[in-house]
């Protein structure tokens, strides 16, 4: 396992993270701690969480069961543990429930605390781009969250590159704590963050912990253009979480690529779960890579990522086909 600063900073994290959000639904405590527990074993020593996880939840009741399973597991691990989780999510159904006010962030720390069991958090993270709440107000609590030392660094995902750049521009000229990381959708199916995000974190020393490496599955070759969505995956969660996934990846186009793809994959003796997060880890400004699993055994084929060979410029030009043969969309999350 690699480890890379996180941003400017002195904070080392493996260059793969464990991403929780399947916790609590899609697998059971049992099975939650079986997967840390594998996850850890292999040397990954960074988790990312939220506090409205599980994805694809039934209700409000069940917002910060993750991290509830996770705060369980953790008890005599903590500091070998990098942990970093989110607010922005709405947690209830009132107004002040969800947003980057400095309300519900004073109120979200305190509840992702207690729930993880911990009295400090090593990253985090806004979970999205709040257009409502002055970003000064944001950037001002999550400032004297690290004065308290209940934080210890401030993230974001989900955010476009000017958003990172202006706010790290408040931060310099207000003398707040600076973004650090930010964590954006990329894979060989998605490369919108190329074209700015990834040219400001490095000309800015910003570090990118990137999520859905597997294309929410689709890269594995488990799904077929004429299969049927069934209940328990990515694509048929409920809560508008499976309909975000099928908008984001079951199309036409997407099919053919993974076809394309995977028979690349047979004919190099490359397995596809692999060497789709061998090509994300390789790519520049890429700090971590989030893996995810609701079976242990789903980790292998990820893991094994981090001791395959480089791929050659050759598998890397291949591979940009992928992505240059697919329609331009404009939708960045």
């Amino acid at each position: 396992m690699k480890i890379h600063p996180l941003g400017r900073t002195g904070l080392q994290v493996t260059n793969l993270c464990l991403g929780t959000m399947t916790f609590g639904n899609q697998a059971d405590k049992k099975t939650c701690f079986e997967i840390l527990d594998k996850t850890f074993a292999h040397g990954v020593n960074f988790i990312d969480t939220a506090d409205v996880y599980p994805i694809g939840r039934a209700s409000y009741a069940i917002a910060g069961a993750t991290e509830s399973i996770i705060g369980e597991w953790l008890q005599g691990k903590r500091d070998r543990v990098v942990l970093a989780t989110k607010c922005f999510g709405a947690m209830g159904p009132e107004a002040n429930d969800k947003g980057l006010s400095r309300k519900h962030i004073m109120t979200a720390v305190e509840d992702s605390l207690r729930r993880l069991k911990t009295d400090y958090l090593d990253l985090y993270q806004t979970h999205q781009f709040d257009p409502i709440t002055p970003m000064d107000e944001t950037l001002r609590a999550f400032d004297d969250l690290v004065g308290q030392g209940k934080v210890r660094y401030i993230g974001v995902s989900n955010w476009r590159a000017w958003q990172v750049a202006r706010a790290n521009g408040i931060a310099e000229r207000k003398n707040y704590t600076r973004i650090v990381s930010v964590q954006p959708r990329y894979n060989l199916l998605f490369r919108m963050i190329e074209d700015d995000l990834v040219p400001m974190a490095l000309d800015e020393g910003v570090g990118i912990i990137s999520y859905n490496p597997l294309a929410g599955g689709m890269l594995t070759g488990r799904y077929g253009k004429n299969e049927s969505i069934q209940e328990g995956t990515r694509f048929g969660l409920g809560n508008n979480a499976g309909l975000l996934y099928r908008e984001r990846y079951w199309q036409e186009a997407s099919f053919d690529a993974v076809e394309r793809y995977q028979s690349w994959c047979r004919e190099h003796n490359h397995d596809p779960v692999t060497t789709a997060i061998r090509w994300v880890t390789q790519q520049p400004g890429i700090t971590s890579a989030i893996i995810g699993a609701s079976r242990p055994e789903q980790l292998d084929a990820s893991l094994r990522a981090v001791d395959m060979n480089e791929l050659t410029e050759q598998e890397l030009a291949w591979l940009d086909g992928l992505w240059f043969s697919l329609p331009r969309r404009q939708e960045f999350s």
